[in-house]
């Protein structure tokens, strides 16, 4: 299994590079950031620094998304990267909550997603696309150019798109039964759209807080430090309630259920652990969709994840506790997984 760092591009971006830094020593292999241009920094300015200042990791954005850029640019960016650093990014992309909600737009159309994920791949990877009637291609990219483009999903339309169109699945949760019924939807329509499953990438993000033991205090200081995250997820599962209704046999009611005294959300706090907007998430989704307690119990969840054929498993790290996690993956989590 794999290792990956998200992080959220606030400044100083020195800080930001300095945490990939660190992660790569651990063993990290991939670093991620969020891509919400009113509310963080630029991220790939930030990559490029990443890049430069590491030399295996592998670089990309969880997640960008087809309506804050138009399509050539996002492929020019990560093309240059790649030919920078030689094909060291990959494109996480998804239909944009907060980068579209927060400048008063609606996240994009899953056809809208569908298009630009195949200009976006084909531009970067030197080939021809066609811009709504125009069809270009990138003369300096080289032959051996390329880019993955890895899609975030969670309802069924846009699980079954991922199977059939993307190179890699990202789930922003870790909850073993949710996970493995989710993957099993992107392997079956990848089977059913003649792909090979075995092929795509599987990667589940979600908070990970590391505890020295598994007392009353301890963990529930690990919960409020990740409570947000449920909120970040509830605006996603609120979208499907809105378009499947609560009790459809489409969405699992294991992950619709929570949301019931949802009352709204302020971005301006978006995946930060002091969110105002987070207290209707119950304990019991914290333990379930994050990673918290001891190495021990980290072990044995990534273990399950593990063998529902998650390849990595991306650690976010809004909390206070970043450097002790990277650390503690280095010298705990990574080398069990791995050994």
């Amino acid at each position: 299994m794999d290792f990956g760092l998200v992080l959220q591009t606030d400044p100083p971006a020195a800080q930001v590079i300095s945490l990939m830094k660190r992660a790569e020593r651990n063993g990290f292999r991939y670093g991620w950031t969020f891509d919400s241009a009113v509310l963080w920094q630029e991220p790939f300015v930030i990559h490029s620094q990443i890049l430069a200042n590491t030399r295996r990791l592998t670089v990309g954005t969880m997640v960008t998304n087809p309506g804050t850029r138009t399509w050539e640019v996002t492929a020019s960016t990560f093309a240059t990267l790649n030919d920078m650093f030689g094909n060291r990014t990959v494109c996480g992309i998804g239909r944009g909550d907060s980068a579209m909600r927060v400048a008063g737009r609606p996240p994009n159309t899953l056809a809208r997603l569908s298009a630009a994920m195949k200009v976006i791949r084909a531009l970067a990877s030197g080939q021809e696309a066609d811009l709504g009637g125009t069809t270009v291609r990138f003369p300096w990219v080289g032959q051996d150019a390329r880019l993955p483009v890895w899609m975030a999903a969670y309802g069924p339309k846009a699980l079954k798109m991922a199977g059939e169109e993307a190179d890699g699945f990202i789930l922003q949760l870790a909850d073993p039964y949710l996970t493995r019924t989710m993957v099993q939807a992107v392997r079956d329509a990848a089977a059913a759209a003649g792909r090979d499953p075995d092929e795509l990438s599987i990667c589940v993000a979600a908070p990970a807080y590391l505890t020295e033991d598994d007392s009353a205090d301890a963990l529930a200081h690990a919960r409020e430090q990740c409570r947000w995250f449920g909120g970040m997820v509830g605006n996603h599962v609120a979208d499907l309630v809105a378009k499947y209704g609560a009790h459809s046999d489409l969405v699992p009611e294991a992950l619709t259920d929570y949301i019931k005294a949802r009352e709204g959300y302020d971005y301006s706090h978006h995946g930060r652990a002091d969110n105002p907007d987070t207290a209707f998430v119950p304990d019991d989704i914290v333990d379930r969709f994050c990673v918290i307690g001891t190495a021990e119990q980290h072990i044995a969840r990534m273990r399950e994840l593990q063998d529902i054929g998650v390849d990595q498993f991306a650690l976010y790290a809004m909390h206070d506790a970043r450097e002790r996690v990277v650390d503690g993956y280095g010298t705990s989590v990574i080398p069990a997984l791995r050994g």
